[in-house]
């Protein structure tokens, strides 16, 4: 299905997916109330999402070996674009104008790179 510099470019956006992921773990986490900064920190949830962070930097080194550097401006950003949705999708959060705005310019941004390149 996919191959070459697909399946690696693949593996690295997944990697920028699942970071995602982390992120809104943390959020959730840090919006709740602990007994102690020890809870605070040490939990099953923050625990998992730096679990998490640490399976990224892999797949990411593992994707870098064979994707030129030059795509990062185009694969790394869509984590702006991942966090804000999974938020809307999980945490039921809403996404002001200013924030769709923001979003369709990164697109735009990625699109316009990724066209000149």
């Amino acid at each position: 299905m996919f191959t070459g510099l697909w399946k690696y470019l693949l593996i690295w956006i997944i990697s920028v997916f699942i970071s995602s992921i982390a992120q809104v773990m943390l959020k959730v986490e840090a919006n709740k109330t602990h007994k102690t900064r020890l809870q605070e920190y040490l939990n099953p949830m923050v625990a998992g999402a730096y679990g998490i962070f640490f399976v990224s930097v892999f797949l990411t080194y593992y994707a870098l070996k064979y994707v030129p550097l030059t795509y990062s401006p185009i694969v790394e950003p869509l984590s702006y674009i991942f966090v804000p949705v999974i938020g809307v999708l999980l945490l039921h959060e809403k996404l002001s104008k200013r924030r769709i705005l923001g979003m369709l310019i990164m697109i735009a941004g990625i699109a316009v790179f990724s066209i000149g390149g």
